[in-house]
């Protein structure tokens, strides 16, 4: 298992990133690596950051102004070659099939609940890891 893993978190809201960072603790599950996070308060700077990598999941804030975190996570699945996966914080549970015409591939509401966030997270971690462990197999048959 890796050391640690970078998870982005784009908000306008410094609150928000604040809450997320709580959530997510160090390590979000036991099975889970450690965590690093990497705040994003604009959309380029989140483009920038996945064009360098390095990036292992995106934790987007879908009310973040003006470039909420639903369009960008639709854009940078579009743009992004092997985007990392995409946790979506939303406003209401009714917002759901936003997150999915967005291609999130979790959500969770705002204001964040710990325990739903840290195993939406925790859960990311792990298909993330799973998919970067059967790659160097299929590379290779």
């Amino acid at each position: 298992m890796q050391a640690t893993a970078t998870v982005l978190v784009y908000s306008d809201n410094a609150n928000t990133r604040e809450q997320v960072r709580l959530a997510a603790g160090r390590r979000p599950a036991a099975d889970a690596p450690e965590i690093e996070i990497l705040e994003c308060a604009t959309a380029p700077a989140v483009l920038e950051a996945l064009e360098q990598g390095g990036i292992d999941v995106c934790v987007l804030d879908g009310e973040t102004a003006p470039a909420g975190g639903m369009g960008v996570c639709r854009q940078i699945k579009d743009e992004i070659f092997q985007c990392p996966p995409v946790l979506l914080l939303i406003g209401r549970p009714q917002d759901a099939w936003l997150a999915t015409w967005s291609r999130a591939d979790a959500a969770v509401t705002h204001p964040v609940d710990p325990v739903a966030f840290a195993e939406a997270l925790a859960g990311l971690l792990r298909r993330r890891r799973l998919a970067q462990a059967v790659a160097p197999v299929r590379a290779g048959a």
